[in-house]
């Protein structure tokens, strides 16, 4: 999804205009952009990287256009610690220690 464009970029964004435009955390991004699911970004200093905004905002219409799944829920019955019990065994459990 993320298409780098080798020709000439309007405009740049920096990481805290990107966050104002995409609330995401910095390591759900990265870790996007390993997949190839957000825009790369590029250095343009040893300590400035920035993205290209034309790509960021077609990513979000993208974005806005295709539904994207919701996560299932974890089965929280499966825990390890602070295991959920089942209701049958809690009343059981009350009626043999009253």
């Amino acid at each position: 999804m993320a298409q780098r464009n080798d020709g000439p970029i309007k405009r740049t964004i920096r990481r805290h205009q990107l966050r104002e435009m995409v609330p995401l955390a910095d390591s759900t991004i990265y870790e996007m952009e390993q997949r190839g699911e957000f825009p790369r970004r590029f250095a343009l200093s040893p300590r400035c990287v920035v993205w290209d905004l034309a790509e960021v905002e077609a990513w979000l219409a993208s974005r806005r256009s295709t539904p994207v799944p919701r996560a299932q829920s974890p089965d929280v019955r499966q825990r390890r610690s602070r295991p959920v019990r089942e209701p049958g065994r809690v009343q059981a459990a009350a009626s043999r220690a009253g």
